[in-house]
């Protein structure tokens, strides 16, 4: 997408007074979140919360009962493009022979117009490769590696289909601490020349990686990490969750510190 076919600095993600519902259960009610360009945001919240249904009303697999989602000034069907998503789970039969590299190239599907990859295709997918540090598994069978380097090797595909925005469902479920560091090490990179959201429980780096938390119950309240240095929301939660203070109360209007 050319700088001709997007509106002069619209917010990379804008979401106004958003509802909705599965059938008669209510799920979000009255979200608004303006997301900037290169800005970096965590979502949190409990199982149930809305976060997976946010995400989805963000990529315009779902509609919003009431409210309005755009994407650089597009609705989310005609903003997609623009948008590389990692899912929460990616199902794949390990006895299917396919190459690291060849995960990483599915990122170019259809990007050339033709239903072979091109030269330029291939380029892109091996500097996406290149960028997640796993050049030197290219050749490796995608079910021959960790669960981490897999997370990793996803990640990749994303970025091969060049959106602007990068969002990431759960990145950090099943993987162990060494690849979770370099994880965040890769988005720390990415943050500087792309929108970033990622859905997770784990905030315990939050304050050094993301610029705010949005605590996602239904409503959408917002948390600069500059001001968070202790625990979580523990209503959220049902129980104590230790990873960032929360000694300010939580209300639609925003925040106050006790």
């Amino acid at each position: 997408m050319t700088s001709s076919q997007i509106t002069d600095n619209p917010p990379a993600i804008a979401i106004a007074e958003v509802d909705f519902s599965y059938g008669e259960f209510p799920v979000l009610s009255g979200v608004n979140l303006d997301i900037g360009a290169n800005e970096s945001i965590c979502i949190v919240g409990p199982n149930g919360g809305g976060k997976t249904t946010l995400i989805k009303l963000i990529l315009g697999l779902l509609t919003p009962a009431k409210g309005s989602i755009s994407i650089f000034g597009r609705k989310p069907d005609r903003g997609r493009m623009t948008v590389s998503y990692v899912p929460q789970y990616s199902y794949y039969d390990p006895r299917f022979p396919i190459s690291v590299f060849d995960v990483v190239l599915m990122g170019r599907m259809g990007m050339s117009g033709s239903l072979r990859y091109s030269r330029e295709d291939k380029e892109i997918a091996a500097n996406a490769l290149d960028l997640v540090q796993l050049s030197e598994l290219s050749s490796r069978s995608f079910s021959a590696i960790s669960g981490g380097q897999r997370q990793r090797v996803l990640i990749g595909r994303a970025l091969a289909s060049e959106g602007r925005i990068l969002i990431l469902d759960e990145p950090t479920s099943n993987i162990d601490q060494e690849s979770e560091s370099q994880l965040f090490e890769l988005l720390k990179t990415l943050q500087k020349e792309m929108t970033i959201l990622m859905v997770t429980h784990d905030v315990a780096f939050a304050s050094s990686i993301f610029q705010r938390i949005a605590c996602v119950n239904r409503q959408v309240i917002i948390h600069p990490t500059s001001e968070l240095t202790g625990e979580l929301i523990s209503d959220m939660y049902g129980g104590d969750l230790r990873m960032i203070r929360h000694d300010h109360q939580c209300s639609e209007k925003g925040h106050f510190h006790d």
